[in-house]
């Protein structure tokens, strides 16, 4: 290979042209759980879009945030912070912007230049406007942030254009609930994944969102002959 450096007298290189533009930041950690779909992580500068599931959101914001990154939620009105918290987000240091109106996408790219990982729900009624989708993942790439489109809908995760990768939860079962006792106890979803370049191949992963105690877990194989326990189709 062609040795293309502009080196020091003493032959340490002062720029090394083979590294240039190749980013050096670590990817941001997920659970054990996501790593099927995600085995390396969260990708600094990339767009990550998310679809079916909040829970799916906080899941993955939950290991970044425990490690240290701060992460911003952007035109989420209600959100349970007692939710996040089980998935191991760190309201510490969260930041909130729960209604950014007309402006979301100033506010936005502002997030961008100093947190960590930027979730963002468009506004309702607002079409996406492709000037403002490539400003956003140009600026993410920049400051080697993940912005994290959410929108809800069974094809959701795919309606962000030229999302780095997509995420996509199914619609999942509950269980807990007996013949009328009981409470719920656990979701086990499907999670499906794709996107370009190195996300370019479909992964997929059973998980329980939320896990029967707390926070996200591996949905193990339903071994043949093993009834299952009682499950009820729930939206969310």
């Amino acid at each position: 290979m062609l040795d293309v450096a502009i080196r020091r007298a003493d032959g340490t290189a002062v720029v090394d042209w083979q590294h240039v533009g190749v980013r050096t930041a670590p990817p941001l950690p997920v659970a054990p759980a996501l790593r099927t779909i995600l085995p390396d992580g969260l990708r600094r500068g990339s767009t990550v879009s998310v679809g079916g599931s909040l829970s799916l959101l906080f899941a993955l914001l939950g290991a970044a945030s425990t490690d240290g990154a701060w992460c911003a939620l952007v035109g989420f009105p209600r959100v349970s912070a007692e939710a996040a918290r089980e998935y191991g987000v760190d309201l510490g240091r969260l930041a909130l912007v729960p209604a950014a109106g007309s402006g979301w996408t100033t506010a936005v790219g502002a997030l961008l230049d100093a947190v960590d990982v930027v979730a963002v729900r468009p506004p309702a009624g607002r079409g996406l406007v492709p000037g403002d989708v490539r400003r956003l993942a140009a600026r993410a790439r920049s400051k080697d942030a993940v912005l994290m489109p959410f929108l809800a809908g069974s094809t959701a995760g795919s309606a962000w254009p030229a999302a780095d990768v997509r995420l996509q939860a199914g619609e999942g079962v509950w269980s807990g609930i007996g013949s009328g006792t009981g409470r719920l106890r656990g979701r086990r979803v499907e999670v499906s994944a794709g996107g370009r370049g190195a996300s370019a191949r479909p992964r997929s992963a059973e998980l329980w969102l939320p896990a029967p105690g707390g926070g996200v877990a591996e949905a193990p194989p339903a071994v043949s002959g093993v009834p299952l326990a009682p499950v009820v189709e729930l939206a969310g």
